[in-house]
């Protein structure tokens, strides 16, 4: 698997605040991200199975959600988005390893985005997949820094 391309400084800094979020908790590492398509990688281990061995569906959900978030947010950069419906279908067990997270906007319409993702274990297979849809939120005064991670935030 590639190594990350965050050529731009809204991303490195997204990443650096993301660190210090429910992001940063689950392990994600954010690969690419560009106009196309979004990449996020986990390492799968032992804190993220379920009791029978496998991915836990709410990191599956967790990690495609954020994937599609990333990539609704790429579509409107100057825009704040939230989740606000989400679906997901699972195909495959993930287990201890890597997995990838795919996604793509599909559709834009007014304040609502419209993405799919896709999560591969390390040997391609596809373990689930997502369509979510984003709603843009107003952006409060300030709001850059009451963000996680900045300087005016505790």
């Amino acid at each position: 698997m590639e190594g990350p391309n965050l050529a731009s400084g809204s991303d490195a800094e997204m990443v650096e605040r993301a660190r210090r979020t429910f992001w940063g908790y689950l392990g994600c590492e954010l690969i690419r991200r560009d106009a196309r398509e979004t990449v996020v990688e986990l390492d799968v281990e032992e804190r993220h199975m379920n009791l029978i061995g496998m991915m836990h569906g709410g990191v599956h959900t967790a990690l495609l959600d954020s994937a599609m978030g990333l990539a609704a947010m790429a579509a409107l950069p100057d825009e704040d988005v939230v989740t606000s419906s989400l679906n997901v279908h699972f195909t495959a067990p993930a287990r201890v390893g890597r997995v990838r997270a795919t996604a793509a906007v599909v559709h834009m319409s007014g304040r609502i985005v419209t993405a799919e993702g896709r999560l591969y274990t390390a040997d391609g297979k596809l373990s689930s997949m997502a369509t979510a849809s984003f709603r843009v939120v107003e952006r409060k005064s300030g709001a850059e820094s009451q963000r996680p991670g900045s300087p005016e935030t505790p």
